[in-house]
């Protein structure tokens, strides 16, 4: 049976697999989205459910006021036989200053579901943390090491991959932590994760950053703590068909080779059911010829074959479109494709959706105070970084339409409710419905924020209290329009998808579209949502 890549599309970084009870499970990272890291099941590793978030209160996490791409990185999902481990790392101020806080915690649960214990606090040296679970019964902790100094001096502050027991009976790390590995010469060593095999220790990084020269890193020892060997034909996984000798500006740009996932890295080794061995590793599309990606970095599954004691991919070091895995179940009919209309009768819709930085209860959002809606109570504006009233879910491919229908009654121009495409605060697009004190009516119009610079499109008068407002993103360019009689009415000029990416915003997650409400006055006002459609395709217009 073949599984196509990417096997989670949109933003799901950080993949880390675990087989447990017979079940795969895979948990990526979430950043400043609420709740924290989603963790997704499969029988085959073809078909994947999403299952829950563990993330899901203030006492595992606080992310208000946290800046874009900061909060939860690179969880670590585990399983010892009785129990489910998730390590994880609630980041503060990447790449702002010299000095990153990174704390990292370990959770633990029964069942992958719950019930998940309070955090229980681990370092601050680095993040990426990961537990090995030793045939022993010992316990051990890793993660990069950050040494902000270096960078006061000009220099790299990614030292190398340290390495510390943790006790679960005292709930702490103990002893000294050692420094196990410094790297390859690709440099930028980071998400580390480590296995035992034919009586190796097999530790696994993330090098060359989680750009265009991202690759996976592998080296063995017959000691937990080392030496550590690389790996002969290192990297083992990676997109970048060039050297490491010069990974500045256009070079990097230039020189990445032919394949269509982009980025490969940040792996995980998973052993299937049948003895076979994957990686699963993040990845990104490209947008066109523009070097951006839009959807973020996706997950992807590759095939490993072991030879002379080493782990190779099935094939050369690039990733594949398509993977061959156990089993012969049914296939992913149409994969690259995606239609749902979304209602809100139930709360089945927050398996895609989630809230920005804050539960939703605590940003205004709610299904139980009318039937059958969405209901969302203005809060702070779009370029908040405390509460915003949004719902929003991941693009998954580079053609798509969005809409959505909803009820709202502004009286003040401080009052809006629409339809938002949004990257981070410095860039977004939000179709939205207002109140416009000049002319006196509800007119319908874009914000658009690019590296942080606002300007407003197609100011149109709408009637009524009932609105459809939509999106077409046809790949490098995408168009808000709201319906009026059945007709599109297009909103402005057509706008650059590129700047909904990490490359050109600098950033680490995913173009998200939704559904937003904001009241700069009293926070009293509310919209109610009563669908949100959505319809994607990676080939073709929709």
């Amino acid at each position: 049976m073949l599984v196509e890549n990417p096997i989670l599309r949109g933003f799901h970084p950080d993949p880390s697999p675990v087989l447990a009870r017979g079940v795969y499970y895979l948990a990526v990272s979430t950043f400043e989205w609420f709740p924290g890291v989603r963790i997704y099941r499969s029988q085959d590793l073809v078909h994947w459910t999403y299952t829950c978030a563990p993330l899901d209160s203030e006492d595992k996490m606080v992310l208000e006021g946290t800046m874009a791409s900061d909060g939860v990185w690179a969880p670590h999902l585990s399983f010892d036989g009785e129990r489910f481990y998730l390590l994880y790392t609630v980041v503060h101020g990447a790449r702002r200053h010299p000095v990153m806080d990174v704390d990292n915690f370990l959770i633990s649960a029964p069942d992958i579901t719950g019930p998940w214990s309070k955090p229980v606090y681990l370092n601050s040296s680095g993040f990426d943390p990961s537990l090995f679970h030793g045939e022993d019964g010992r316990k051990w902790v890793l993660n990069m090491e950050w040494d902000w100094g270096k960078v006061c001096w000009g220099e790299h502050p990614f030292t190398g991959i340290l390495l510390q027991e943790y006790s679960p009976e005292k709930k702490r790390l103990i002893g000294e932590p050692k420094k196990i590995f410094p790297g390859s010469p690709i440099g930028s060593t980071e998400g580390p994760s480590l296995f035992q095999r034919d009586g190796y220790y097999y530790l696994c990084t993330a090098e060359g950053g989680t750009g265009f020269f991202h690759a996976a890193t592998v080296a063995r020892s017959r000691n937990l703590t080392g030496p550590y060997e690389l790996h002969p034909d290192n990297p083992v996984l990676t997109s970048w068909d060039g050297g490491w000798e010069d990974t500045a500006g256009e070079l990097a740009r230039r020189g990445t080779g032919p394949e269509r996932l982009k980025k490969a890295g940040h792996a995980t080794f998973l052993e299937a059911k049948d003895g076979s061995w994957y990686l699963a590793h993040l990845c990104a599309r490209e947008l066109g010829t523009t070097r951006c990606c839009p959807l973020g970095r996706e997950a992807a599954l590759e095939r490993v074959v072991w030879r002379d004691g080493w782990p190779y991919l099935d094939g050369n070091k690039h990733p594949k479109d398509r993977v061959e895995v156990p089993g012969d179940g049914e296939p992913i009919p149409e994969p690259g494709r995606e239609s749902k209309v979304y209602t809100f009768d139930t709360d089945a819709f927050w398996a895609d959706f989630q809230t920005l930085r804050a539960a939703p209860e605590k940003v205004g959002v709610t299904t139980q105070e009318q039937p059958g809606v969405l209901r969302i109570y203005g809060q702070e504006s779009v370029f908040s970084r405390f509460r915003q009233g949004l719902v929003a879910r991941r693009l998954t491919e580079l053609h798509a339409r969005a809409e959505t229908v909803f009820r709202f009654a502004p009286d003040s121009f401080q009052q809006a409710a629409g339809l938002i495409c949004r990257y981070d605060e410095d860039h977004q697009y939000y179709a939205h419905v207002t109140w416009d004190e000049q002319s006196g009516q509800t007119v319908a119009r874009v914000l658009t924020v690019d590296h942080g610079q606002a300007s407003l499109l197609g100011d149109t008068p709408v009637d009524g209290t009932e609105f459809c407002l939509g999106v077409v993103i046809s790949g490098e360019q995408l168009q808000f329009y709201f319906l009026r009689h059945g007709e599109k009415v297009f909103l402005g000029k057509p706008l650059e998808t590129k700047i909904l990416s990490d490359d050109y915003a600098d950033g680490f997650t995913g173009l998200f579209i939704g559904m937003a409400v904001q009241d700069l006055n009293d926070h009293s006002k509310y919209a109610d949502f009563i669908s949100f459609t959505y319809e994607a395709s990676e080939q073709e217009e929709v």
